[in-house]
């Protein structure tokens, strides 16, 4: 691995985290989707997330990689998914249950990643186990057609985000410092 080259989790921890949480607002009904989530999910969950993870690959991170451009993918379909019926391209939204298989899918990417952090910090293991549980919810929800569970998904969610951009500024902060300032269960 080579150590000249920045930390470039900081970066997609702070695209995935942001984005999650404004997401997850609107999930547990603060306020309607549009243009502020959407622009965020393409510019700082998807390419910023996606330019971190090709900072990993440099830095030889199969796991960061993999995570990073994975997720920013994920942002850049779930806004295209929530744009293209508009667009007179495809103007046939996609059904709940294909909506669901999506999430589903998702979700179970998520879980085996999350096994892929259990030799790695606390703090990185509560995000992705977090957005484990995220994804089965709103997958559920999407399924089952209860409002509820997206509701309560939403504050996951909220949780799951806030997770991601504590360990962000945790690695920020404890790089500039040269010592643990911010736990994170390493």
């Amino acid at each position: 691995m080579n150590d000249e080259l920045a930390n470039p989790a900081p970066l997609g921890l702070m695209g995935f985290g942001m984005t999650t949480v404004l997401l997850n607002l609107h999930n547990a009904g603060l306020y309607t989707l549009g243009t502020m989530i959407l622009s965020m999910g393409i510019f700082y969950g998807g390419i910023a997330q996606i330019i971190a993870g090709i900072m990993e690959y440099k830095k030889g991170n199969t796991f960061g990689t993999t995570a990073f451009t994975s997720y920013g993918l994920f942002w850049l379909t779930l806004v295209f998914l929530n744009i293209l019926p508009n667009t007179g391209l495809w103007n046939v939204p996609p059904e709940t249950f294909a909506i669901g298989s999506y999430l589903l899918m998702w979700g179970l990417f998520t879980l085996f990643m999350f096994f892929g952090t259990l030799k790695r910090n606390r703090a990185l293991q509560v995000v992705f186990l977090s957005l484990a549980i995220l994804f089965f919810l709103l997958a559920i929800g999407d399924f089952t057609g209860i409002s509820l569970i997206k509701i309560i998904a939403g504050y996951e969610g909220i949780l799951c985000g806030s997770s991601a951009i504590y360990l962000a500024i945790a690695e920020i902060i404890n790089e500039s410092y040269g010592r643990k300032i911010l736990p994170i269960g390493d």
